[in-house]
Formats: structure tokens, sequence, C-alpha cells
């Protein structure tokens, strides 16, 4: 707090005490809020002049401020804009606000700023229809350019049945179809140089190298890449704007689909701004559960990056020894959860129910049994000379080049940044485990692979130690907004009956305020940033998630590599594009 105070009177000393006003949030995050005018400038100054700055924009959204209760944190605006910045030396964020009047407003862009902020208000152009002035390339990103409206304007319906039916006439067709044309131009690309023609080569959405559906269209001189365009969205499905119309309860599964292959980890971030603006306490046998269950499912995603990546420069056996160790972990969700790749299982306030009978002895088996399978991996990949060849020394980025992107978790740390919110923000108990943050030192594919490999001893490690030391007590908080309360309790007074009722029809009424939470996910940091209006479900969900600013680097890091090395820098990057669309 010390340090907040100190930003808040260095920002009050350059531009005026009057500039900024101070809000009060659930996640104590220092919010400010100031006019539209000052906002390049302010940007500008915690960036590059303050002392120990903000030098990565870890977030940039909007809120559709219009239908806001009037008693319940309703503001003077129709639009608000948020924008998160996070210091490594402070080791702290700052939100940033500014209300916008007008209800198609026009707001000054900061991608001269930072490069990632290209995409971020492409983005909130496309689902609020708010304008960026000097943006280089303001066209939607994830919904197709033939949309009409701004989904995650208010007025814009969240269900299907609350629109027309779908009607596919002949001039529709032609609409939608030359709207999938590429033209080189609108990217400022141009079809040839001096000495030769460009090709320009369409990459997915289908090809397998793309990891699911994803379009890459690459501006090629013969073999060498000139530029590269990503093309995302096919796999967008609205988890945002599902969060308005979901209770808070009923939204947990959605959030297990967007890093699909994060399972409970997608749960745990999502719960843990939930009880922050709900004030609960979860016990310390939640805290050990939540932790064991992810570092599971971190193994089970590594495993799938591990075996797709090898695949990916040419080696076809790994995949299939990967997967099946992905299975064995598996077997330890489903006996624990019920479910899988999906388990839904953790809740507002705790778990969904104990651990069953025998989970140590599953638990210690797979211990057991992995660390060799990992030594074997390390013969059949990471020491293979092919291996090597095809990931040493391609798609390197710099410590500050990654932050200038927006690169965390892994990717980050193969720059040789021991950044971890596991250790630097610790969160559901981390503080009481002990381990290692894996680093590397070149920032090229291979290092990211490096890390990988590491983290997933290290994941063993916190494992073992959930198992030995696994506390007893309550696998849920005793606060009434948990849900539901315990089964056979209704029985026995009409309180505990009325709350389990209304906890399952409408779900819980969380108090109205914001608030921020951040996990070590298994792609990087993953964000929800929520607001509450006091009712049974959000107000705005927004999911800030590690696999969307790591996507729009692509066209930076593969300039002068060949389409060979597209799929080694595709298959290090770690990506899911449910996570990248949402």
């Amino acid at each position: 707090m010390e340090f907040e105070s100190g930003i808040l009177q260095h920002l009050q000393d350059k531009f005026g005490a009057s500039t900024f006003k101070p809000q009060t949030t659930k996640d104590e995050i220092l919010t400010l809020w100031m006019p539209v005018d000052k906002i390049k400038e302010v940007l500008a100054f915690l960036k590059q002049e303050v002392p120990k700055p903000y030098r990565m924009l870890f977030d940039l959204t909007a809120i559709d401020e219009r239908t806001r209760k009037k008693d319940n944190g309703h503001t003077p605006y129709a639009f608000t804009m948020v924008y998160h910045l996070l210091s490594f030396d402070r080791n702290s964020f700052i939100r940033l606000k500014v209300g916008l009047k007008e209800d198609f407003p026009l707001v000054p862009s900061i991608s001269s700023l930072w490069a990632n902020a290209n995409w971020y208000e492409r983005e909130v152009y496309d689902m609020f229809g708010i304008r960026f002035e000097g943006h280089p390339h303001l066209y939607r990103i994830l919904m197709p350019r033939t949309w009409v409206g701004h989904p995650l304007r208010k007025e814009h319906p969240s269900r299907a049945t609350e629109m027309g039916p779908f009607q596919l006439y002949d001039d529709k067709m032609d609409l939608e179809q030359a709207a999938l044309q590429f033209k080189p131009e609108e990217w400022g690309l141009a079809r040839q140089s001096d000495d030769s023609d460009f090709m320009f080569l369409n990459i997915g959405p289908q090809h397998p190298g793309t990891h699911g559906v994803l379009r890459i269209v690459l501006q090629l001189d013969g073999e060498d890449i000139v530029d590269a365009i990503p093309d995302i969205g096919f796999h967008h499905r609205g988890a945002e704007k599902m969060g308005e119309r979901q209770t808070w309860h009923t939204y947990l599964p959605y959030t297990d689909r967007v890093d699909y292959l994060g399972g409970v980890m997608n749960n745990m971030a999502y719960l843990q701004s939930v009880e922050k603006l709900a004030g609960i306490e979860v016990p310390e046998r939640v805290k050990v559960i939540r932790i064991m269950m992810c570092e599971l499912f971190r193994i089970a995603s590594h495993l799938v990056w591990y075996g797709t990546f090898a695949q990916d420069v040419g080696q076809l056996s790994p995949v299939f020894y990967m997967f099946s160790d992905r299975e064995k972990i598996f077997d330890i969700v489903e006996a624990v959860c019920g479910g899988r790749m999906h388990p839904n299982w953790f809740r507002i306030g705790g778990v969904a129910q104990d651990l069953p009978n025998g989970w140590e002895t599953l638990v210690q088996n797979f211990i057991n049994y992995f660390p060799k399978r990992l030594k074997e991996y390390d013969n059949m990949v990471m020491k293979n000379s092919i291996f090597k060849a095809r990931t040493k020394g391609i798609g390197i980025f710099t410590l500050d080049e990654a932050i200038e992107w927006g690169v965390t978790g892994p990717n980050l740390r193969a720059c040789g940044f021991a950044w971890d919110f596991r250790k630097k923000q610790p969160y559901s108990g981390y503080e009481m485990f002990d381990f290692e943050v894996p680093t590397a030192a070149n920032g090229d594919c291979y290092d990211r692979a490096l890390v990988r490999v590491a983290e997933m001893r290290q994941s063993l490690r916190i494992i073992d130690q959930c198992l030995k030391n696994m506390p007893a007590g309550p696998y849920k908080a005793d606060h009434p907004l948990t849900t539901p309360p315990i089964k056979k309790h209704t029985m026995h007074d009409i309180e505990t009956l009325i709350t389990h009722f209304l906890g399952v029809s409408w779900g819980p009424v969380i108090p109205s305020g914001e608030a921020m939470s951040c996990i070590e996910a298994t792609k990087g940091a993953n964000g929800y940033y929520l607001t509450s209006d006091g009712n049974t479900s959000p107000y705005r969900v927004r999911i800030r998630t590690p696999s969307f600013p790591h996507m729009q680097m692509l066209p930076y890091i593969t300039k002068g590599y060949t389409v060979a090395d597209l799929l080694s820098i595709l298959g290090a990057m770690d990506y899911v594009l449910a996570d990248i669309d949402r």
C-alpha cells in the first residue's frame, strides 16, 4: 500500500490533484478515474518516467454502464474504458478508468505506446463500437466483418433465441465470401518487391499445425516469411457475454471451456475474483485441494503441448506416449470430480464434495510413476539432435520485447525472468509450498520447451506436498453465499433449506463492487475482472487470457524465418484457440 500511495502522489504532482479521482474496490488495486484527454500522457508517464515503472499493459477493456442499477456503482457515463498496468518492480497493478458519455465514443489510441494495445483496442471496437483515434488498423477482430452490431453492448441479444432465424440468401453468401478474401493492401502489405513477386499462403483454419481453428496468411518471398497476419475469431463463442446472462454459480462450467486444456485452472481464476467480491475466506483444506487439482492439470496441459510440439517438428512417437500419461491424470481427476477434461468441480467458497476414499493411493501411484517417464521423454525429445536443430535459435524474443507484447508464463520465463504469480502474488496458499520457478536464458523455442518440462517436475513437488500435508476440515466455507449448503443440513432447519433452494434456483446475490484475480495458469497469466451491481448475475465479465497477446506477437517473431520454422514457433508458443477467442 506504501507503493500505491506513492504512485498516486507522483501522478498528482505531475498532472494535478484534480486530474484523478480514486475509487475503492474489493481487490484493493489502486483504481483511478481520469479524463479522456489525458490518457496518452498519463499512461506514457506510468510506463516510461515514474520510478519503478508499469512496463506491461496487462489488459485493456470496456464496460457498458447504461443499464447498471442507480444505487450500485452507477456512473454518469455511457461507457467506461479500463486499463490494467503491471509493474514488476513494484509487484503491483494499477487500474485506470476513463468515463465516456457518447453512445459511440472516440478515444485516443495507445497502440503507439504499447505494441500489444493494437489487438486489445480492436477487440473493444469490435465488441462495444468504441473507436480509437490513431489506431493503424481498426477492423473487427473476433466477429466477422459482416456482423451487424457490437455484441458486448447491453442492447445486443445474449441468446440466439432472441434473434431472428438465420437465413443465407444468395447475395448474403456472395457478401460473406467476399469478406473472407484476403486483400494485402488492407494490411499495408505489398504484392511485390523490386526483384520478385510475393506469394500469399493461407495456413488454416483446418491445418493441423495451427492447433485449432486459426488462420494465418503468410507473405512469402520464396520460403522466407516477410510478414504474417493471424486471423482469429473462428472459435469465438461469446464467453464474456454468457457471463451476463448466467448466474454467478451456473457460469462455472462455461469457464472450463476457455482454456479447455487447463481444466480447473479456469474455475480457480474466476472463483478467486468472485470470492474477493463476496468476502469469502475458504478453509485450508479447500486451498490445498484446489492447488493439487490445478497442478495436476498443469502437467496434463503441458503433456498435450509436449507431444504435439514434438509432432509439429516431425517426431511422431512422443504424442502417443504423452497422451497415454495424460489419461493417467484424467483417471485421478475422474475419481475426484466425475469429469475429466471439464471437471466443473470447484465451487464458490469451496469444492463440490470432499475427496473420495482412496484418493491418496491414486495420487501416490502417479507421483511414483511419472518422474521416470519424464526422463525417457528428455532422451526422446529434448536431447534429440533434429528437435534441437528445429528449435534452437528459432523464434527468439528478448525480455524487453516480451514485456512490451504482454507475454506471461513460461514464454516470459524462457527469457530469464523468474516471474510467477504463485510466488510473487501467492493465492490459495501457494506461499506455504516449497517449489522453484524454472527459467532459461535465450528466449527461443527450445528454451520455452525447457521451462515447461522443468515446470512439470516442480508441479510434481507441489502435488507431493499436497498429498503429505492435506489439512483436515470442511470442503466449503461456512458462508451464506457459498453454493449450495450441504444437502443433509437442509432437512434440519428452514433457513438452510431456503438458502439451498435460492442458491440452486436463483444463485447467490453477490454484493456490488469489482475485483480482478490473476493466477499462474498453464499458459501464463489468466485473470478475471468481474463487476457486480448486486445481482444474481455478473454485470460484466472480462477474461484476460494469456494466449491472446501471445498470438498477437506472431508476426513480430516470424519475420525472416521459413514456413517450416513457423510450425516450431507456433508449437513452442503453447496456445489454445478458445483461450484466444473466448
